[in-house]
């Protein structure tokens, strides 16, 4: 099992929007970077382990935990005009963005933030810490994903 970080603004797409979809899951489209895209083509699996990470707000931070459950296929807002990840170039039989679906687990009681992520030694090597990681999709480790999840102590009767 793999183990990712993937980011959202909140204010587009919140941790509280995946518990509220239908069967608490949904697509994650709209990905427009090639490593990003890349990871979630070719490495994410089925069961594969979530942290959502709240970004573009004070404080960022980690909000909850998803898992994969429907591996990559094609962003169709790619395709679609009207959609704000609209890009010509992408057409049916060369769609370039491809999106996967998560489905809800946890939610936090309350954000694990940046600052609460920096100060445990046991996640400096965390991709999210480096300085101008952007990357809305990232690997994270399974000690990190652990820590993670220890360190945030998810809300009583707010899991599966």
């Amino acid at each position: 099992m793999n183990h990712w970080l993937l980011k959202t603004e909140p204010e587009t797409f919140s941790i509280d929007d995946l518990k509220r979809a239908p069967k608490q899951t949904t697509c994650w489209d709209g990905v427009r970077n090639y490593q990003a895209r890349n990871y979630m083509r070719d490495e994410m699996k089925c069961g594969d382990a979530v942290l959502l990470y709240h970004s573009s707000v004070q404080p960022a931070g980690v909000v909850g935990t998803a898992t994969v459950v429907r591996e990559a296929y094609p962003d169709h807002t790619a395709q679609d005009p009207n959609s704000d990840y609209f890009d010509p170039k992408a057409k049916p039989d060369n769609p370039i963005w491809m999106m996967v679906d998560i489905q809800w687990q946890q939610t936090f009681d309350s954000m694990l933030t940046l600052e609460q992520l920096r100060a445990e030694p046991a996640l400096a090597t965390m991709e999210v810490l480096k300085k101008g990681s952007r990357l809305s999709v990232q690997k994270v480790t399974a000690v990190e994903f652990k820590k993670v999840v220890q360190l945030a102590k998810p809300a009583k009767n707010k899991t599966r």
